[in-house]
């Protein structure tokens, strides 16, 4: 029998099973990988629908400072002389909408939409965009078709307003 250690033939199936297995190697990396940035583990729902004392508070806050922050210009200045000047009531107003933001940004709501926002980045990666020549050609296309319709649609247009007129008159 020949010694399988000096066979080429078996040179060649060991490096292809190396080969192989490194491949196997490099693809369960990147599932690995995808698996980390797949979209979020938490359903979106059941935190956005679950409910809290600390959620309620959040939300009146939120609501009172949106209010306030649209009456500032009208009753603040009747108490606080320096509300009179533009520049403070603007920036008194972006601060009560930041105070708002933030406090919704808290409730089980905000951290639902904050894993929507997430999950939808996640998503954008994923899209294939159209290469430029395909838009363009696209384009042509829903502009044609754009016209055709609305011929279509002036043409009945016409032709009803010619019936109507004959039944009135």
């Amino acid at each position: 029998m020949s010694d399988n250690k000096n066979n080429p033939q078996n040179d060649t199936k060991s490096d292809l099973e190396t080969r192989l297995a490194d491949a196997k190697a490099t693809a369960e990396s990147l599932l690995n990988k995808r698996k980390a940035v797949v979209v979020s583990e938490e359903n979106v729902v059941d935190v956005a629908t679950t409910r809290s004392g600390v959620d309620i508070v959040l939300w009146l806050i939120a609501i009172v400072a949106l209010i306030s922050s649209t009456l500032i210009s009208t009753y603040l200045p009747r108490y606080w002389a320096p509300a009179t000047e533009s520049i403070t009531q603007l920036l008194i107003t972006a601060g009560l909408v930041l105070l708002a933001v933030i406090c919704l940004a808290f409730t089980h709501q905000g951290r639902a939409f904050n894993v929507l926002l997430k999950d939808a980045g996640i998503e954008l990666r994923r899209v294939t965009w159209p290469t430029k020549n395909e838009t363009f050609k696209y384009t042509w296309q829903v502009i044609v078709v754009m016209i055709i319709v609305g011929f279509i649609v002036w043409l009945l247009d016409n032709l009803f307003n010619y019936l109507l007129g004959f039944i009135l008159h």
